[in-house]
């Protein structure tokens, strides 16, 4: 998988949060007491989320170093802050006491990662979830494009409690005017994310029209009233989390994480070099992983997957705009369809095609 690799940075936080639903991510895994789990580092909140279902240990793993310099910032802030510090460090409440509380926070940090962040604690003090390149293209969407076609009363109105009926009026009365369509497709095409949001070798299997793709998924959403209370959508309309908060920075599973936090363990590098520490493992949370891979790669990766896991091993992936199935490739596992497709409804992350889940036998 290195060679897939090679031209991508690895010295920014790419993203400050994670980008799949996490309550999709639960259902689908069902996570037993004492399972031992693999899951794609990225911004650790899914990591954290697996933990309220008691495993036995999570392995977050990342080939970006400064993922996993935020997933430790992230735990060391689940150690050593109360809930309301919690959120307000992290950016979910303003706050002008976050250098403050960093204080607090460095202490359950190791000392190479209390510098890291010690040289970069204006990121901190601007609130650590916004700071990622995938947020901040998501903010120059909503501070630069979409006050050119939408006043902030049709945003609120996008949100605002209605039938289903009255949204789907909402939607192509006020909403999809031929400014959202033209603006929408010039901001996320290919070139434009690929510069500003995802880096461009991540597009490199993609053979669909990015900005098409794209549109039509938010299409189907916006006019649903599934949106009013998507907090992925008004993170990216609105700037912030407003009706619910992220799984793992809920006050219900606040406690819970906490008190399991020191299993979860980060590890540097690929995933088949995970393999020689840690395996064995009972569920896996794959992320979207696959929608950078060439096919020869993807079904390496897959066996290789499949090796380190147990009779009953269930993996959660997405699809994005590159359709990939680890049981179309390895006999080993089947696709809970049942599973999948009840998932990908409900899924919040709107703009991915598919939740998959396949289980091994």
């Amino acid at each position: 998988m290195g060679d897939q690799l090679e031209k991508i940075r690895h010295n920014y936080i790419r993203y400050a949060n994670c980008w799949e639903d996490a309550d999709v991510l639960l259902d689908g895994l069902q996570v037993q007491p004492n399972d031992r789990v693999f899951s794609i580092g990225s911004a650790g909140d899914n990591s954290f989320s697996l933990l309220v279902n008691d495993p036995a240990i999570v392995v977050a793993v990342d080939i970006n170093l400064v993922q996993l310099y935020l997933i430790e910032l992230k735990k060391a802030a689940f150690k050593s802050l109360d809930y309301r510090k919690f959120l307000e460090f992290l950016g979910f409440q303003k706050s002008a006491r976050r250098k403050a509380l960093y204080s607090k926070v460095a202490q359950n940090l190791e000392p190479d990662i209390n510098d890291f962040w010690t040289l970069r604690i204006s990121e901190i003090e601007n609130g650590i979830i916004y700071q990622g390149k995938f947020e901040k293209y998501f903010q120059l969407f909503r501070t630069k494009i979409l006050p050119l076609v939408h006043t902030q009363k049709n945003v609120d109105q996008l949100f605002t409690i209605k039938t289903e009926e009255e949204q789907v009026r909402f939607f192509h009365s006020t909403w999809n005017n031929w400014r959202w369509r033209l603006l929408f497709n010039l901001f996320f095409s290919k070139f434009v994310m690929g510069r500003f949001g995802r880096d461009p070798a991540f597009l490199k299997e993609v053979k669909i029209p990015v900005s098409t793709f794209i549109l039509n998924q938010s299409k189907d959403h916006l006019s649903s009233i599934a949106s009013q209370n998507n907090y992925f959508l008004q993170f990216i309309m609105k700037g912030s989390f407003e009706t619910e908060l992220p799984y793992y920075a809920r006050e219900s599973n606040f406690e819970i994480i906490k008190s399991r936090i020191d299993r979860l363990t980060t590890y540097h590098g690929l995933a088949e070099d995970a393999f020689n520490k840690f395996s064995d493992f009972d569920k896996f949370n794959l992320s979207n992983i696959f929608e950078y891979m060439n096919p020869e790669v993807f079904q390496a990766v897959s066996q290789n997957l499949v090796e380190n896991s147990n009779k009953g091993a269930r993996f959660a992936y997405w699809n994005l705009m590159v359709d990939r199935q680890m049981s179309r490739v390895i006999q080993e596992l089947n696709k809970d369809q049942k599973s999948s497709e009840k998932l990908t409804k409900k899924d919040n992350g709107f703009f991915y095609s598919s939740v998959n889940i396949d289980v091994k036998q």
